[in-house]
């Protein structure tokens, strides 16, 4: 069973995988933007390698590192079927309409154009059956858990071989998602590695840490910073501060309703959000059952949206002129760009500010030397000094740790033949890798 990678091999992000059905056809799974150092080693998005005799895409979920090369795909000439989920198909044309503004044209154009052409290729499958897919071979996806619509790939060749891609492993603690579910048995696993080195903490940790931020933001009149992804993460974070605000409230006896303002400054995480709340029937167990009692559990009185540029400059002013307790929630996740960079230039040098950062940051990118705790950090080609506090709250990591991986292996009813780990840096596999061959399994 051949497979060539196209990146996220030797390093964490650009997941791009080709599995060879037989000597002349093959499936690509996912196409992902190299970022971080990963970026700088290969700086050039353009497909570099053969389209020749690839079948299909196999599209895990719309994560930028995952999806964020698919213009490029179709500009070299891709015009096979793009398979995934039902909720990424209608979650990508939002995701390729952002990142083809950011990186490939802006061009109204050449926007539509390129995303009529993703909505003729996509076909959206249903979870748990087999599916026939081109090349002569069925597929089968599993909830991954990482995302709405995230999934495993289960491929299933001819001669009876099954390849399992993870994709990206949830970590189960997702309140709109269910934990991912082991699969029956792989010839070749190919197996995320993220947190391959790393156990998170409790999820009643997490919440406990973030209300202790939210409770200091109240009390010292600052601004709390959250960097995060405008897809999974934002939608999670909001679910759970419409809990704590509600606890809050019954501790004090008061509303919040003017003591703070929860601002979400992205367009796009506000259009996710609103696809979030037309897919209800895809949450997971924790939030159908806090569907029976809060029909919105994604908003909540002291919520603002913060639309187009304008807003967001005057956004930035008003918080700074005037000393007003706000948590604000922007993207980008790792403080590469996006809105996040100007409240981060306004606020960063000043001690009231907290910066809550709830997922991975690639090294090299301005959110990881802040969560490193490094005294200053450059945005936008200008040094700033760091005086606001930061905090990584792991338990929100939308990857599965250590723990989480190898007990999705344990899980599978026969072991897997062969595991090959990909989507992580050198420790982390290594660590991983160790692990799961004093298990017994074989790793390539």
């Amino acid at each position: 069973m051949k497979l060539v990678h196209h990146g996220a091999h030797e390093g964490v992000t650009g997941s791009c995988h080709q599995l060879w059905i037989d000597d002349s056809k093959s499936l690509l799974v996912d196409c992902g933007t190299f970022q971080g150092e990963d970026a700088r080693k290969k700086p050039n998005p353009e497909i570099e390698f053969s389209l020749h005799g690839i079948e299909a895409l196999l599209l895990t979920h719309v994560h930028i590192d995952h999806a964020g090369r698919i213009p490029y795909l179709l500009a070299a000439g891709f015009e096979r079927p793009i398979l995934c989920s039902v909720p990424t198909a209608k979650l990508l044309p939002l995701v390729m309409e952002d990142a083809l503004k950011i990186g490939f044209t802006r061009s109204k154009r050449l926007i539509k154009k390129f995303l009529q052409q993703i909505r003729r290729q996509l076909v959206p499958l249903a979870y748990n059956q087999w599916h026939d897919c081109p090349g002569g071979v069925k597929v089968r996806l599993l909830p991954a858990g990482h995302v709405l619509g995230s999934t495993m790939f289960e491929v299933e060749l001819k001669d009876g071989r099954r390849a399992v891609f993870s994709g990206d492993v949830g970590a189960g603690t997702n309140p709109l998602l269910n934990p991912p579910p082991s699969p029956e048995r792989a010839d070749l696993l190919v197996l995320e590695s993220t947190y391959g080195d790393k156990l998170h903490p409790p999820k009643l940790d997490r919440q406990a840490e973030l209300e202790r931020v939210i409770r200091r933001t109240l009390d010292d009149l600052g601004v709390t910073i959250v960097p995060a992804f405008s897809l999974g993460r934002t939608q999670a974070l909001l679910y759970e501060l419409n809990a704590i605000f509600e606890r809050i409230q019954e501790t004090e006896h008061r509303t919040l309703m003017k003591r703070v303002d929860v601002i979400v400054d992205s367009p796009l995480a506000s259009r996710f959000t609103a696809l979030y709340k037309e897919m209800k029937e895809h949450w997971g167990e924790e939030a159908q059952f806090t569907l029976q009692t809060d029909d919105q559990p994604l908003v909540f009185e002291n919520l603002t949206t913060v639309g187009n540029h304008s807003e967001h400059r005057e956004t930035v002013r008003y918080l700074a002129e005037h000393k007003l307790p706000a948590v604000v929630i922007a993207g980008s996740g790792m403080c590469t760009g996006g809105r996040v960079v100007n409240y981060l230039k306004e606020f960063i040098g000043q001690e009231e500010t907290d910066i809550v950062f709830a997922g991975y940051q690639a090294g090299g990118t301005p959110g990881n030397y802040i969560s490193r705790g490094s005294d200053w950090v450059r945005l936008d080609g200008r040094r700033y000094d760091v005086r606001a506090k930061s905090h990584q709250l792991s338990g929100y990591s939308a990857h599965g740790d250590q723990e989480d991986l190898i007990a999705l292996v344990d899980g599978m009813e026969e072991a897997p033949k062969e595991i090959r780990l990909v989507h992580g840096d050198y420790a982390a596999k290594r660590a991983l890798s160790q692990k799961l061959t004093e298990k017994g399994y074989h790793l390539t």
